[in-house]
């Protein structure tokens, strides 16, 4: 056999196109299928998580769908004989986490999810038992806004449902001492987490209702004094979870805060925080100290506004501008003081420094006039400072010398007389001010003299 026999022929394309019969070939559908398979086995059940779109309901009762996130969609689908709860949380735009079989609609060659539970986005049953009572409850009108009622202005004595060992209580007390000390704080102690805890919230509120009106010996709270009149009631906890908060989510507490007499402040957890109490309160507070600043903002406003009336009163009376005057007249009596007794200083350096020199050059005659020269620039200098003197204490004994007549003593020693009301005080300036059987009081220079209105 010769050479070229033996080796392959460089036209042989056999290996870069193989027979017909070693290819395996499949139609669309075969593959759609495979890849079908291939989800169903590899991928199966899974939870996903994303947006709701593009929802439409099918006259089957089927409900269609997409899931999508920020970068991809995912088409799926609920079929009408699937027994899926929470099927009403699906609405376009809502956030929720599905649990689903992977497949492949063969039809259009398209991968879907298949739809076996819904549920909100990572809150879980919770979330949709708060989404439930919420809707049931708006639905009875329990939060309908007619039904609020407005809080006191000034109230003396409140109810308070917390814990008596939590953060709010302390937060609570610590905001009303500074701001209304005098508000009396009547707790209806209870817990506010746990198994159980949203009927003692319930009782805590019917207690305090049942305290308005009935004799305390009977009630387990606790009393400052023996009134029993409410003006509001304040129910409250600290920050947490949804489900540390979870009492105040429950249907017996809404019920309680709705068949309430009593205004009701609700400040459960952070700003941030919203419970079925918030919404059937009659006043929602972000946070427990916010809601004790809420109730004390009446007579904490009364009170600074009192506070800086009398400032303004005081800063008026012409006593104060007198006094204010008299006090700038000594700030200036002083402050010549200290300048004349700096320039003295200031001279006294200067003649030392001058001494020093002459000590050390000894020129007796120029010591001699030098001599002279100090002696005329001491004398001028305390002439000068005497004269200044002078005249300052004439300028600010002219100046007292006119504010003291500006002042009431002086007008009074001059036989005139001030009439004011005998009750109120107030200054009478016009006789048609003055009524029959009105009491006067007027002021003169020594004693007042009272009189009566005929």
């Amino acid at each position: 056999m010769d050479l070229m026999s033996k080796s392959k022929s460089q036209w042989d394309f056999g290996e870069l196109f193989p027979a017909e019969a070693t290819r395996k070939v499949l139609s669309v559908s075969e593959l759609t299928a495979q890849v079908r398979r291939l989800l169903e086995k590899q991928v199966g059940s899974i939870w996903v998580t994303g947006e709701v779109t593009n929802l439409r309901a099918q006259s089957s009762g089927h409900i269609y769908f997409t899931l999508k996130d920020a970068a991809s969609q995912l088409g799926c689908v609920l079929f009408s004989r699937e027994n899926v709860p929470h099927r009403e949380l699906l609405a376009d735009g809502q956030k929720v986490l599905l649990q689903g079989d992977v497949t492949v609609y063969e039809a259009r060659g398209q991968y879907q999810l298949i739809v076996r539970a819904v549920e909100l986005q990572g809150v879980g049953a919770l979330q949709i038992q708060f989404e439930k009572l919420k809707q049931k409850l708006a639905a009875e009108g329990l939060f309908a806004p007619e039904r609020k009622r407005p809080l006191p202005k000034y109230p003396q004595r409140i109810g308070l449902v917390t814990s008596p060992t939590g953060a709010a209580i302390r937060d609570v007390l610590h905001v009303v001492q500074r701001r209304n000390p005098g508000l009396q704080i009547i707790l209806a102690p209870c817990r506010v987490q746990g198994h159980g805890a949203a009927e003692e919230i319930a009782e805590a509120i019917k207690s305090l209702n049942r305290y308005s009106v009935e004799s305390l010996h009977r009630l387990p709270i606790q009393r400052s004094n023996d009134s029993t009149n409410l003006d509001l009631i304040l129910i409250t906890r600290g920050g947490g979870s949804l489900e540390d908060l979870w009492a105040f989510n429950e249907e017996v507490v809404a019920r309680a805060i709705f068949e309430s007499v009593i205004p009701i402040v609700s400040a459960v957890g952070h700003e941030i925080d919203f419970t079925i109490a918030d919404f059937v309160a009659d006043l929602r507070a972000a946070t427990p100290s916010a809601a004790a600043e809420i109730i004390t903002e009446g007579v904490f406003a009364s009170r600074q506004f009192i506070e800086s009336l009398v400032r303004r009163m005081t800063q008026a009376h012409p006593r104060r501008r007198l006094d204010e005057s008299l006090q700038r007249l000594d700030d200036l009596q002083s402050g010549l003081l200290r300048q004349a007794k700096q320039g003295v200083r200031e001279r006294q350096i200067v003649c030392q420094n001058l001494s020093t020199r002459l000590r050390q050059v000894r020129p007796k005659q120029l010591l001699k006039q030098r001599r002279e020269v100090l002696k005329a620039t001491q004398k001028r200098l305390r002439e000068l400072a005497r004269v200044q003197f002078k005249n300052c204490k004439n300028s600010l004994e002219t100046i007292e010398s006119r504010l003291r007549l500006l002042g009431p003593e002086q007008v009074l020693s001059r036989g005139y007389s001030i009439t004011m009301d005998a009750a109120s005080g107030k200054v009478l300036r016009d006789a048609a001010q003055v009524k029959a059987g009105q009491k006067l009081k007027t002021r003169l220079k020594k004693g007042e003299v009272r009189s009566a209105v005929k």
